[in-house]
């Protein structure tokens, strides 16, 4: 059962009503975390904005997606890992067995196994990296501006992991379970 509601798009006004439009007319639909954020009209625009400003990164919406599978994977978060593993097969075509490889952390590519490698570190040591960490992942290729970027994807994931564990928000896409079971 959830435990914030997601707004119907008749109901809300102002703001809110606005952001759920241009959601809509972006992808078609406004999904159930987009309609829980609306209750706090700052919550909704705060994530809209940082993520559109990340979409114009330079790391690619692959790369983006397989980093939201990784942190999602890591903070056992089914809404985010259905939402992405969606839009991985159906936006974006990637290959499933990529898409279920990132959650672990895993790729083929060398240098996104660099930044998957960072990502888990990054989760794991609540970003409190060492200069043996940061020179990893630069070694494989990654700018100082794409190190940021990688930082940021963690930090808007994480967001919305919490967000959506803590509403319980409904799946709105074909259910994906993360593997590991946290110990409370």
């Amino acid at each position: 059962m959830t435990r914030l509601k997601a707004l119907s798009p008749d109901e809300v006004t102002g703001k809110t009503k606005e952001m759920f439009t241009a959601v809509n007319n972006k992808f078609g639909v406004i999904p159930n975390m987009i309609r829980t954020m609306g209750n706090s009209p700052a919550v909704l625009e705060g994530y809209l904005n940082f993520s559109g400003a990340l979409d114009h990164g330079t790391l690619g919406a692959k790369t983006n997606k397989v980093i939201a599978l990784a942190v999602a994977e890591s903070n056992q978060c089914n809404y985010c890992l259905s939402i992405h593993t969606y839009l991985g097969i159906n936006l974006l075509k990637m290959d499933a067995a990529v898409l279920a490889a990132a959650r672990e952390g895993k790729s083929n590519d060398a240098k996104t196994q660099a930044i998957l490698t960072f990502v888990k570190t990054l989760v794991t040591k609540k970003g409190l990296v060492t200069d043996t960490d940061v020179n990893a992942v630069k070694a494989a290729g990654l700018t100082a501006g794409e190190v940021g970027e990688v930082v940021a994807q963690v930090a808007l994931n994480t967001l919305t992991n919490y967000f959506n564990n803590t509403a319980n928000t409904e799946i709105d896409f074909p259910l994906v379970e993360a593997e590991n079971v946290a110990v409370i």
